[in-house]
């Protein structure tokens, strides 16, 4: 069964439970991709990051790309979770799975997942600076709302 399940989640997790639910014995193959929280962005000392997000967009957007996912390409399976909320530096902050018969197809649908998750999905990301400012990244609605007042 395809479950091309598309989750937002404010808890911290490890990716080991969810590759276990999608162990499926049609598979020959599995690949996944873990975004983490690192402790640089350029040229600045990172403290944790945090990502605020539209969830029914969100939802109804990743589960959208998933969907695109298994009609473009040969897989039997896909899941994506990305976090929400406050991250600490090492913690996971998106994890996307896929599992096909061969490994070419499960390399390139996870690869199409998350370039199209960063660039499609409506989640933002504000990052906290070891000095003590912060930033949203990559914002344009953030910068457009502090351009209006």
């Amino acid at each position: 069964m395809k479950a091309n399940l598309f989750q937002l989640t404010s808890q911290s997790f490890q990716a080991h439970h969810f590759v276990r639910e999608m162990e499926n014995h049609a598979a020959g193959a599995y690949t996944s991709f873990e975004g983490w929280v690192r402790n640089h962005n350029e040229g600045k000392d990172v403290a944790s990051l945090e990502y605020e997000a539209y969830p029914d967009l969100a939802l109804k957007e990743g589960c959208r790309i998933l969907a695109e996912a298994l009609e473009k390409f040969d897989i039997i399976d896909s899941r994506c979770i990305h976090r929400t909320g406050h991250l600490q530096i090492g913690e996971i902050a998106v994890w996307v799975g896929t599992t096909a018969k061969h490994r070419e197809e499960a390399f390139t649908a996870c690869r199409y997942i998350i370039d199209e998750v960063k660039s499609r999905v409506p989640i933002w990301k504000k990052e906290h600076y070891a000095d003590g400012d912060s930033g949203w990244v990559k914002c344009e609605h953030c910068a457009s709302h502090i351009h209006r007042h």
